[in-house]
């Protein structure tokens, strides 16, 4: 049974200009990380919210933590099926759709680069298809990742129109994600069809709930769970690391205002953190182990170094000028949220809903300080 009363108590009113209040809301991968995330928060807009997943990705899985199969309703189904993705939306008539459903891991897509390529590639194409073919659609965000630039390491963020492109399937998957979405939108979504559709690209998302093979927060918390030493392949390496709550108020800001705003149907948006975030993996362990007590961790070369960049940035400035939108969390803000989550979870605490909406809370107090336009009445 769906939970009926997901309000959450203390919190902000009407974010997001009230845009998804009644809303029908499909959101695909629904059982990972951002998507498990992203559900919550939607409940709490008063969305109906229908999830559409092949799988539970980790065990454990934030999807169960957060007890969401009460509150979303909950279908199993696999992307690259084109006729089971269609029933769904033949059946629910979603009026805006968040697409997340992909294979997220770089190194399984060298294990199986023919899964990575159907599902970033083919279940794209199958979600934009149907798409094309159910009139309730509104608007549509289609999540990729930062990691579809062709990167050459330099110094400065990539912008929406650097070049596209890949030597890992991952990557390669994703820039080719980002080609068919652009070909969709010039080829059939416009304004007379009444529909807008925009892309997005994050960078490092970690927080609360993240049990991926191969990331380095899930890596740690696993190892120092049970009082072991992390594994660190490259510390050096330097990302965009940023609290998932971070890209999601993007995501949500952009699809409500791709109901009200035609021209920017099309495009792609960064969704990157502030420059102080932008730290390497030796930073952001050391500022993690602040709130884990004998958290140790050790660098293993895994001969795995070649396939993985060292250095990524993502340019934000097209998000600012044309959504407004910015990051807001520090360095610091960004691993106090993260390891507060994992520290109440493996403590034992059996509330990790709440304190989940509490965090959103908490984030949208800080965007109201900030004077965001997401979070203006």
């Amino acid at each position: 049974m769906i939970d009926t009363n997901p309000h959450f108590p203390d919190s902000p009113t009407h974010p997001f200009n009230n845009f998804y209040h009644n809303k029908r809301v499909l959101v695909t991968g629904h059982t990972g990380f951002k998507g498990s995330w992203l559900s919550l928060w939607l409940t709490r807009l008063e969305a109906e919210v229908a999830g559409f997943s092949a799988y539970l990705p980790s065990d454990p899985c934030n999807f169960e933590v957060l007890g969401l199969e009460k509150m979303v309703s909950h279908v199993v189904g696999d992307i690259r099926i084109l006729p089971e993705l269609k029933k769904i939306f033949e059946d629910f008539q979603p009026q805006i759709v968040f697409h997340l459903a992909a294979q997220p891991i770089l190194r399984v897509s060298y294990n199986d680069p023919k899964l990575t390529f159907d599902t970033n590639v083919g279940g794209t194409v199958n979600v934009l298809e149907c798409i094309r073919r159910t009139e309730s659609v509104e608007g549509a965000v289609i999540i990729t990742s930062d990691k579809c630039y062709r990167n050459v390491e330099w110094i400065w963020g990539y912008r929406e129109n650097d070049a596209l492109g890949g030597d890992d399937p991952y990557s390669a998957s994703k820039a080719c994600a980002e080609m068919a979405i652009n070909s969709y939108c010039q080829s059939f979504f416009s304004k007379e069809r009444g529909v807008n559709v925009a892309s997005t690209r994050a960078g490092n998302v970690i927080g609360g709930g993240d049990w991926a093979e191969y990331r380095i927060i899930p890596d740690c918390v696993r190892a120092w769970s049970e009082d072991e030493k992390a594994i660190v392949r490259n510390p050096q390496s330097t990302r965009p690391w940023q609290h998932v709550l971070e890209p999601l108020s993007g995501y949500l800001w952009l699809g409500a205002l791709l109901g009200s705003d035609h021209r920017i149907s099309g495009e792609a948006f960064n969704f990157g953190p502030k420059p102080d975030v932008i730290q390497p993996v030796s930073s952001l362990i050391a500022e993690f182990r602040k709130y884990w007590e004998k958290a140790q961790w050790e660098v293993r070369d895994e001969n795995f170094r070649r396939m993985e960049s060292r250095l990524l940035k993502l340019c934000c400035d097209k998000a600012l000028s044309i959504l407004n939108w910015q990051a807001i969390l520090s360095f610091e803000q960004t691993v106090e949220f993260t390891a507060s989550w994992y520290r109440r979870f493996y403590e034992g605490q059996d509330d990790m809903r709440e304190f989940s909406k509490q965090q959103i809370v908490k984030y949208c107090r800080l965007a109201t300080e900030r004077s965001m336009d997401w979070m203006k009445e």
